[in-house]
């Protein structure tokens, strides 16, 4: 029993090593970036997408989470989410 909860405790801790915490851009929505996108995936995914996603984008992303995914973001929030991924992580023409 002990090995299994030590073969355990070991794959969580190498599962989490090497992680660094993502830091967003300081900027007005980041709170509910944070707040509402890192309950369901690392923030680091929004670093990947912004070179692909223009405003559109962001906003048929952050529709895909609500709808498909089911995260609990209010829609009054929506616009202000979507705002701040354009401004810091649109799409650069």
């Amino acid at each position: 029993m002990r090995g299994t909860i030590f073969l355990g405790i070991l794959l969580i801790a190498i599962s989490f090593a090497g992680e660094e915490k993502v830091r967003l851009k300081d900027g007005e929505g980041k709170a509910l970036v944070e707040a509402n996108c890192s309950v369901c995936h690392s923030l680091d995914y929004i670093q990947m997408n912004s070179p692909f996603l223009d405003k559109k984008g962001w906003e048929a992303e952050v529709n895909k989470m609500i709808k498909a995914f089911g995260a609990p973001v209010k829609q009054e929030d929506v616009p202000k989410i979507v705002d701040y991924l354009t401004k810091y992580y649109g799409k650069k023409d």
